[in-house]
């Protein structure tokens, strides 16, 4: 899957602004009083645990926020697997440019990996099924560009960005919908389409009576919602042909492999960016 590139994304450059205005604020009062200006050094970003990599395009970034002057090199690429001691990114420049850069760059870096790594394993548990690993909207405020980017680094694609781009409606929209018939599915289908005609329409179904009626109005995608494996490849021959599948609710690592074999079409996971672990890495000197 080609990567979107960051460099072209506005809210990149404004996120790693407040970022780095939130960490230096009115300067870097300790590298200010010891590194003189014009020292220059060379240093890698390490992993010091075994990863996929994401992020290394925005530690970069990060850096020549601080000083343009700071050239980066790639060792891996964004998508590659790193092994524990491997160099990502490797950057010459400024010192003093590099060590107020530090902190942000690692942060980005430790929770892109993080997710990345956590999507890969998922993206390996169903890969003899071909069924998509998705993420969600359950992302840290103000850094989902990156965090959905992390995603589709680790194999991952991308669910809805937002509220604005597909139609979604979940139990709580039928439950306060002016036209709610729990059998009637499809006039709410037919119902968002007439007022957003350019979106994909998605419902959310927990039986076979719902799916049934949502099939009638051929929704691009049903969300079978906290199925049992049994009851969910049941609906899965039910809409084959007319919608295609997504699975979600709580579903598990150890659990995605039999979720995937019911032939579901994907698989959502908030985990994926509200749970993955960050990865350790470190910037270390190589010349100073």
């Amino acid at each position: 899957m080609k990567l979107p590139d960051l460099a072209e994304d506005p809210r990149v450059a404004a996120a790693i602004a407040r970022a780095l205005d939130e960490d230096v604020g009115t300067g870097d009062a300790t590298t200010l009083a010891l590194v003189p200006p014009d020292r220059l050094a060379t240093g890698e970003i390490l992993a010091r645990q075994p990863c996929r990599v994401a992020g290394g395009a925005v530690a970069a970034a990060v850096l020549r926020a601080v000083d343009p002057a700071v050239v980066c090199e790639t060792v891996i690429a964004e998508g590659g697997e790193a092994a524990a001691g491997d160099a990502i990114i490797r950057f010459r420049g400024p010192a003093a440019a590099i060590l107020t850069g530090e902190r942000t760059a690692l942060n980005f870096m430790q929770r892109l990996c993080g997710i990345a790594t956590l999507t890969g394993r998922f993206v390996a548990a169903v890969r003899e099924f071909g069924t998509l690993i998705l993420d969600t909207r359950k992302t840290t405020p103000g850094l989902r560009v990156f965090e959905k980017y992390a995603v589709l680094c680790g194999g991952g694609a991308n669910h809805r960005f937002g509220l604005y781009d597909r139609i979604l409606m979940k139990d709580n929209h039928r439950r306060l919908w002016a036209g709610n018939d729990p059998d009637r599915l499809d006039r709410a289908v037919e119902e968002a389409r007439r007022r957003f005609p350019g979106l994909a329409v998605e419902v959310e179904v927990e039986t076979l009576a719902e799916l049934t009626s949502a099939l009638r109005a051929r929704p691009e995608w049903v969300l079978l919602d906290n199925m049992g494996c049994a009851d969910m490849a049941a609906c899965v021959a039910l809409a084959r042909g007319v919608s295609r599948t997504e699975a979600s609710g709580g579903i598990t690592l150890g659990r995605a492999r039999e979720v995937a074999a019911t032939g579901v079409d994907a698989i959502s996971l908030g985990c994926l960016t509200h749970s993955a672990p960050a990865i350790d890495m470190a910037l270390e000197w190589v010349a100073v």
